[in-house]
């Protein structure tokens, strides 16, 4: 792969794309993973218990979210949303993200999103035009170049 610098960065608009395009991935698999989890806890109770509590929730919900992202960006630096739009994920040498930097980012994400999306916003006056998460996790997110079409024969 090319130094991650040779790539373009890609604009907040087909950032903000791909993020909705996985934010609906990722809200059926937490309707899925509630709906197994609560699946099991009424059979291990032997049906005395039929709602998850809050905690358990939030549990499954965040486990879920993270081990999604996480394991397509180790896997291959995208998730589909990003497959969709060209955009993957390395870390600043160019290299796909570790487990370890996937979960980083995961958290730094957070931050960002907890702060009124300021960690969002600040691609827009970094000069790398990185988010906060990407300096705290060391990865970023690159623009990969249009692939050519087939000739038809």
């Amino acid at each position: 792969m090319p130094e991650p610098n040779q790539f373009d960065s890609p604009s907040l608009l087909r950032r903000l794309t791909a993020m909705l395009y996985d934010t609906l991935l990722v809200l059926a698999l937490i309707a899925i993973v509630n709906g197994l989890a609560l699946g099991v806890l009424v059979k291990a109770t032997g049906g005395e218990q039929q709602i998850l509590s809050a905690e358990m929730t939030q549990i499954v919900t965040t486990l879920s979210v993270v081990f999604f992202f996480s394991i397509f960006w180790v896997k291959n630096g995208q998730t589909l949303g990003m497959q969709t739009w060209r955009i993957k994920l390395v870390d600043f040498e160019g290299r796909p993200p570790t487990f370890g930097k996937s979960l980083l980012r995961c958290l730094g994400a957070s931050l960002s999103a907890a702060c009124l999306g300021l960690g969002y916003l600040w691609c827009l006056v970094d000069r790398k035009h990185r988010y906060w998460h990407d300096y705290i996790s060391g990865t970023q997110l690159v623009l990969l170049p249009k692939r050519e079409k087939l000739a038809e024969p």
